[in-house]
This record gives C-alpha cells, sequence and structure tokens, in this order.
C-alpha cells in the first residue's frame, strides 16, 4: 500500500531502506515494484559480510542490478586526537564489492553525530554539510546516482545488432 496508494508526485529517486538479509521483505520488494537497482549496505565485520554476499547474490538472482556497496560504522575517528579507530575491523566492503565486480560506494564512519540527527531529525548533512561525515553522506549519494545513471543507460540500450 505504501509504495502504490501514496501519490509520491514527480521523484528522481525513491529509496527504500531495506532491514539486513535476504527474507520476505527483499523478495516481495522484487516481486512488487520494479527496481533500479539495489545499495548493499554492510558493517565490515565478518557476519555481516557473510549477508552482504547472500544478498548480491539473491538480487542477482531475481535479476535486480547491484548499484554498489556501502560500508557502515568503517571506522570510528577520535574528536579529539583525530585517530582512526576500526572498531569492526576495515575494508570488507571494498573487498566483497571488489569480489562481485560491483563498485565500492564509499565508507560511513561509526559517529555520534549521525545517532544524534537521526534521533532529533535533523541529519548530519543538514545540520553540518561541511563536515567530513556529511561529505562521506555526499559522496556516497552521488556515487549512487551515477550508478543510476549507468543502469539506466544500460537498460534503454537494448540489444547489440550486428
Amino acid at each position: 500500500q505504501f509504495l502504490h496508494q501514496v501519490d509520491w508526485g514527480e521523484l528522481d529517486y525513491l529509496l527504500i531502506d531495506l532491514p539486513p538479509g535476504t527474507g520476505d521483505v527483499q523478495l516481495s520488494i522484487t516481486q512488487t515494484v520494479p527496481l533500479t537497482g539495489a545499495v548493499i549496505v554492510t558493517t565490515p565485520q565478518d557476519v555481516a559480510l557473510q549477508d552482504a554476499r547472500k544478498a548480491v547474490l539473491m538480487f542477482r538472482q531475481v535479476r535486480v542490478n547491484i548499484l554498489g556497496i556501502v560500508e557502515n560504522m568503517s571506522y570510528f575517528q577520535c574528536p579529539k586526537c583525530g585517530e582512526q579507530t576500526h572498531v569492526f575491523s576495515h575494508g570488507g566492503g571494498a573487498t566483497t564489492a571488489s569480489k562481485f565486480g560491483v563498485a565500492f560506494l564509499g565508507e560511513i564512519p561509526l559517529a555520534v553525530a549521525i545517532r544524534e540527527g537521526g534521533d532529533a531529525g535533523k541529519p548530519v548533512v543538514a545540520e553540518n554539510p561541511e563536515s567530513p561525515i556529511a561529505e562521506a553522506f555526499v559522496q556516497i549519494a552521488g556515487k549512487v546516482a551515477a550508478q543510476v545513471s549507468i543502469a539506466n543507460r544500460d537498460s534503454m540500450a537494448g540489444p547489440v545488432i550486428e
């Protein structure tokens, strides 16, 4: 109902945040709505990367283009000294993207400002657009938009006639 009975008006993009994994929600969405593609979000932990790999395989099986992979909670940057700590490991998102031949869209740090902004309804990108955290989100959004453009171009190309 949410997808079909809401007047969305003119949209450039509609992003649907799904729960992790390869369950009924993902399958229902792929069967109900034409999708341009999927962005797989993972954390660098091995168990999360296993879910990300399963998600890539599932979306490929149902013929949904993988736009890329994002590594969330990639690192914690100390606000006092600037040192990065890889709390949950690091680099698994990029490695998984490379293994599956999809774009690595970027890293989001583990940051209190992201949680606080979400809780207050004031996203860090809107509240502090010059911050490195906001810049990470903006760069990823640009890469997703580029991947959507590529997917749309490829879907309009049609078969090659020799």
